[in-house]
C-alpha cells in the first residue's frame, strides 16, 4: 500500500511540474520530425529516439527530482517514516517508466517499428527503470545539478555507445549481455530478444538494488550523523 501511495505522490508531483506536458511536446516533435525524414531513414530514427529520449532521459529527470527532493528536505522526512528504501526507489523508477512506456509506444508506432508490443514495451520500461535507477545512484551523492551533470557522463558513455554501435550494424554476439543494446534489440524485435530480455531484467533489478543500497547508506547518514 505505501509503494501505490508513493506511485500515485510521484505521478501527482510529475504532473503538477510539467513532466507530462513536456513529454507530449516531445513525443509531437518527435513524430513529425520522423515523418520529415526518408522512409529508408526512419526505422532506425525511431528506435535512436526511444533509446535517447524518452528511455536514456529517466537519468536526467531522476536527477533533477532527487536533487529537488534533497533541497526540500523531502529525503529527510523519508529517512524518519515508515517507508522502506526499496518502496521508495520502485515508486520512483515505476512513475519514470511508466510515462517513458507511453511516449515510446507512441513514438514507436508513429515510426512503425513496433514488430512485437511486448517486447517493445518491456524494453522502454525496463531501459527506463535501469537509467533511472543510474541517475538515482547518483543523484543521492551529488549536491547541485551540475556535479550531477559531469558524474553521469561515465554511466552514459558505458551505455549508449555499444548500444548505437549495435543499431548500426556492428552486432558481435557477445554484446547482446550489455544492456543498452539489449534495449535496442527489445525495440527492433531482433533475433536475439528474448535473450535480451531475460538479461535486461537482471541488469535492471540488479541496478534496483544498488540504488536502494545507495540510498538507504545517504538516508542514514542525514544529519550528519549514523543512525
Amino acid at each position: 500500500m505505501r509503494t501505490k501511495a508513493l506511485l500515485l505522490g510521484d505521478i501527482r508531483f510529475q504532473f503538477k511540474y510539467g513532466f507530462y506536458f513536456l513529454y507530449l511536446i516531445f513525443t509531437i516533435l518527435y513524430i513529425s520530425l520522423l515523418y520529415a525524414l526518408p522512409a529508408a531513414w526512419r526505422e532506425q530514427a525511431a528506435v535512436l529516439m526511444i533509446f535517447t529520449d524518452p528511455a536514456a532521459m529517466g537519468l536526467y529527470f531522476m536527477g533533477a527530482i532527487v536533487l529537488f527532493e534533497k533541497g526540500e528536505r523531502v529525503l529527510d522526512s523519508i529517512a524518519i517514516s515508515p517507508v522502506k528504501p526499496l518502496e521508495y526507489v520502485v515508486s520512483k523508477l515505476s512513475s519514470i517508466a511508466l510515462i517513458a512506456t507511453a511516449v515510446g509506444l507512441l513514438i514507436g508506432l508513429g515510426g512503425g517499428v513496433v514488430a512485437n508490443p511486448f517486447f517493445f514495451v518491456a524494453g522502454v520500461f525496463l531501459g527506463a527503470c535501469l537509467f533511472s535507477a543510474v541517475g538515482l545512484m547518483v543523484a543521492v551523492n551529488i549536491a547541485t545539478l551540475n556535479q550531477f551533470i559531469v558524474a553521469t557522463i561515465p554511466a552514459e558513455l558505458f551505455i549508449n555507445i555499444p548500444a548505437i554501435a549495435w543499431l548500426f550494424g556492428w552486432k558481435p554476439g557477445w554484446l547482446i549481455f550489455h544492456p543498452g543494446v539489449c534495449i535496442i534489440e527489445l525495440c527492433q524485435n531482433g533475433a536475439y530478444a528474448l535473450s535480451a530480455a531475460f538479461i535486461l531484467v537482471v541488469w535492471t533489478v540488479m541496478s534496483a538494488l544498488f540504488a536502494r543500497f545507495m540510498l538507504a547508506k545517504s538516508l542514514r547518514s542525514l544529519g550528519g550523523e549514523k543512525l
